[in-house]
């Protein structure tokens, strides 16, 4: 009987001391699972998003529709740029090239001294900017220059590339990040125009 109850007693004593120690390192040990690439991907776009909406990039590249209330951006067509079958406002450009004035019906289209130019399209379609590489962007961004390539022309007004440029590079990959998630839309922006003071020679 006293075998039978030494061996008992040993048996609970093991079971508590073996027992006891694996509860405390695993409630030490225990960590938060790891944030998966894809996670990290989804957070970048959604930062990307934000900063898109907060920089007001909608105003000028996201088509208007006309409602009771008047002109509100038509998100079908987010970020698609100036529609190509719509034309730019009619006015006497020389008048306005000699005055120095500004107009603009859409927002997405805009006369001045500069001639005229269009929204872009930035959406990921290959008429957009689906094509682009990182580094393209960031060179737009960054130097104004148009597709993101050295040898093309600057970025034209009311583009505010130059502030834009302040952004840092982490703000410009999630920008990036998001405009290549958006949906494709197929629109091919006309080309901007001359100023027709340039193009008269008076």
């Amino acid at each position: 009987m006293k075998i039978y109850l030494l061996i008992s007693s040993l048996l609970l004593f093991s079971i508590i001391l073996l027992s006891t120690p694996v509860l405390k390192h695993q409630s030490k040990t225990t960590k938060k699972p790891a944030v998966s690439a894809l996670q990290q991907d989804q957070e970048q776009i959604k930062r990307g998003e934000h900063l898109v909406l907060t920089s007001a990039c909608h105003d000028c590249h996201t088509p208007k529709k006309m409602t009771d209330k008047g002109p509100v951006l038509d998100y079908e067509r987010a970020l698609s740029g100036h529609p190509a079958n719509e034309p730019a406002p009619e006015v006497n450009r020389k008048e306005m090239e000699q005055k120095g004035l500004i107009v603009t019906s859409t927002l997405t289209a805009w006369v001045g001294p500069w001639g005229v130019s269009y929204a872009a399209n930035l959406t990921s379609d290959a008429t957009g900017i689906g094509n682009w590489t990182e580094k393209q962007f960031f060179m737009a961004i960054r130097e104004g220059k148009y597709k993101g390539m050295e040898n093309t022309r600057s970025l034209l007004p009311p583009m505010p590339w130059d502030m834009y440029k302040h952004m840092t590079d982490e703000e410009l990959r999630a920008i990036f990040a998001y405009l290549k998630s958006t949906n494709p839309i197929k629109n091919v922006v006309p080309a901007p125009q001359p100023p027709v003071m340039a193009v008269s020679g008076k």
